[in-house]
């Protein structure tokens, strides 16, 4: 069997995911070492994991000659510079999504991919879960006709750190939570977004106003083709982790996702009640592993990543123009923002 032998760099809440994923869930992985800012935080993940080498600066993991790819999970400000930086040092990458917040940080780090003849592969784990893989393969087998209309809910359960929700740090709500619904979009209705309209604002957390996020916002889509989105996110579904997608079609709908975590009615003389899904890796835990056996899958037989740098790139600019429209209440054109 062959392996491929992986550095981690990024080990915050979600690097600790995907060092679950890469330690002991993916057969074909060795984790090799293990890089965060926080040299202490790289220490403890590396010995929970039982990770041989770690590094409180991922330059110092990009000089090991014995690795041959890395999975980037830093904050998304940094995304595109360490994507970059590894590219130059000939790792292949797997990037935590967005690929950047700017659309000329996507292409630096395109261009660095493509000078140093890498792959790379974005974290749009959605695409990796069995319902919206059934989903896509009926819409493919023209099961539902021709889709006309996307519908999107992705709601969490509570809202962010306040740090974490300025805008220089996540991109903002409209980018952090709503690219995984903008490159579904895409995916699923087989049409780029030319237009974008977003409204949104503090309705929960006034306190969201002092670092220039939102926690609630509605963003309307025109495809290219003619075909219509709607998208709501939100930081306060208190009953639970809500996401759900719908595709109309002209000949029938696909629901996917569900608010129920387990098949269980309980019924009394109160009425009907179930549990709901509490978090994102009770959902999609799944998911996270199935894209890293996919970009393993890719590297050990030299085919094109399944996400590429393209699609990751499509995803921000959708983010981009949705959030313009926010700030300046009018509709946006993909074209204005490219």
């Amino acid at each position: 069997m062959q392996t491929i032998r992986v550095g981690l760099i990024g080990a915050g809440r979600m690097g600790r995911v995907f060092a679950q994923t890469l330690a002991y869930t993916v057969a074909e992985v060795d984790l090799v070492a293990v890089a965060d800012a926080n040299a202490q935080t790289s220490a403890e993940v590396a010995a929970h994991f039982h990770v041989p080498h770690h590094y409180g600066d991922y330059r110092e993991l990009l000089k090991r000659e014995d690795i041959d790819a890395v999975v980037v999970v830093t904050p998304t400000a940094t995304h595109a510079e360490v994507i970059a930086a590894a590219a130059a040092a000939g790792k292949h990458i797997f990037s935590e999504k967005p690929l950047a917040q700017t659309l000329s940080e996507c292409d630096a780090a395109i261009q660095a991919v493509e000078r140093a003849g890498v792959k790379l592969q974005l974290g749009f784990m959605r695409r990796f879960d069995a319902g919206y893989q059934m989903a896509k393969k009926k819409i493919e087998e023209g099961l539902i006709g021709t889709p006309v209309m996307f519908h999107a809910a992705s709601r969490d359960p509570k809202r962010t750190s306040l740090e974490f929700a300025r805008r220089e740090n996540s991109g903002g709500l409209i980018m952090d939570m709503g690219v995984h619904d903008f490159d579904l979009a895409r995916w699923l209705m087989g049409s780029e977004v030319v237009r974008t309209y977003s409204e949104g604002g503090c309705l929960v957390y006034p306190e969201l106003n002092e670092v220039g996020d939102i926690d609630n916002a509605l963003i309307n889509l025109k495809f290219a083709n003619g075909a219509l989105g709607a998208i709501d996110l939100s930081r306060n579904a208190v009953y639970g982790y809500d996401i759900r997608t719908e595709v109309l079609g002209s000949e029938g709908s696909l629901l996917i996702g569900t608010l129920q975590q387990t098949p269980t009615l309980m019924l009394t003389r109160a009425g009907v009640s179930h549990d709901t899904v509490p978090y994102f890796m009770e959902r999609f835990g799944e998911a996270y592993a199935n894209e890293i056996r996919d970009f393993v899958t890719c590297l050990i037989e030299d085919r094109p990543p399944s996400v590429n740098a393209y699609d990751a790139r499509k995803a921000t600019a959708i983010g981009v123009a949705a959030t313009l429209s926010l700030d300046e209440g009018r509709p946006v054109s993909l074209d204005e923002v490219q």
